[in-house]
């Protein structure tokens, strides 16, 4: 009888201990933690979103073995809390994948509440399907290896196409750029313009562009060289430039081929002035000097990868999109709407 009452006893105290903590969360407003965390691709990006967030990144040693193995370890419990590993994968991408992997994992074995992967940029997005015999589907593979690792939810920019959140078994909170370019464009260009997509496959994207800015679009058909990796040629256009204001609209910017060849078109056939927005400015290799060579009066990209504005032309703009993911992350840790931040139109 008295073990029975000792049971009760301790019972009593522990319900009694946690009714008290829970009304003090209560009080204070909060349900759980929260743990911004940055690998080491793009830390200013990640800075920036924990200030539009007035909070501070959680400390995380990250560092290299003399054969380049990766040593991830949390400096503070995140047990019980909601967990955002923030790592884009434009440059360096190999190891940045593994090094966010190596995160995700340790904060599983930690006993975090949430895990999300924050990619700005989710790299092998542009191998999101078998575009010949005997080839790898690379960005299903990248998102099993996330999931595997313990991701319970990603987050990411302007995908090179939509599809890949089907490559995902949970929320895959895809964000859109519009928004910022949307405000640049209102400021700089006014109402007499046309918008471009610079092929095929940014049609979709540039008739969105164009349907909810009351503007008028044009085509680009380009084809891509087998023999040389990287050569692009613009061939044909459909719709009228002549004598307007051209804004071409792309998802990415890596070596600048499509992009600078579709400029080059557009001022050939009588454009008066042209432009470009794309949300990841990777600018591989000899990008910015292309750009600087070519018809362009401006190119605008975001910071979803780190740009080197020293070595850059001047033609070259960077918005950022820290304001963007900052509202998505309070909105997943305040279980609330994400796509309520477009409008619910956050699919592309």
């Amino acid at each position: 009888m008295k073990a029975v009452n000792l049971i009760d006893f301790h019972a009593c105290k522990q319900a009694a201990r946690l009714c008290t903590l829970k009304e003090h969360m209560n009080q204070v407003g909060i349900k759980h933690g929260m743990h911004l965390i940055s690998g080491r691709t793009h830390p200013q990006l990640a800075e920036e979103i924990a200030q539009h967030l007035g909070t501070k990144l959680s400390p995380v040693t990250i560092e290299n073995f003399a054969n380049t193995e990766i040593r991830v370890r949390f400096n503070e419990s995140v047990r019980g809390n909601d967990v955002f590993i923030i790592q884009t994968h434009g440059h360096r991408v190999h190891e940045a994948i593994f090094e966010q992997l190596l995160m995700i994992d340790a904060a599983k074995r930690a006993s975090a509440r949430s895990i999300t992967a924050v990619c700005p940029l989710l790299s092998y997005a542009r191998a999101d399907r078998k575009a010949a015999g005997r080839e790898p589907i690379g960005a299903r593979l990248l998102v099993d290896l996330l999931s595997a690792a313990g991701a319970d939810r990603i987050m990411s920019v302007d995908l090179h196409s939509g599809q890949t959140q089907g490559f995902f078994n949970g929320p895959f909170d895809h964000l859109i750029a519009m928004p910022l370019f949307k405000a640049y464009i209102a400021e700089h260009f006014g109402h007499d313009f046309v918008f471009v997509a610079p092929d095929a496959g940014r049609v979709k994207l540039t008739e969105r562009y164009s349907s909810t800015m009351g503007a008028q679009m044009a085509i680009i058909h380009k084809s891509r060289s087998t023999i040389k990796k990287n050569e692009v040629e613009a061939k044909h256009l459909i719709g009228d430039v002549t004598g307007k204001i051209c804004v071409i609209i792309d998802d990415m910017i890596d070596t600048a081929g499509t992009f600078c060849a579709a400029a080059d078109m557009l001022k050939e056939r009588g454009a008066k002035t042209v432009y470009g927005l794309a949300t990841h400015g990777i600018l591989s290799e000899t990008a910015p000097q292309r750009i600087e060579d070519s018809a362009f009066e401006k190119v605008v990209v975001t910071n979803t990868v780190p740009v080197d504005t020293k070595a850059m032309t001047d033609k070259v703009e960077v918005l950022s999109v820290a304001p963007l993911l900052a509202g998505a992350i309070e909105a997943v840790a305040n279980s609330s709407s994400v796509s309520a931040i477009f409008d619910g139109q956050n699919q592309i």
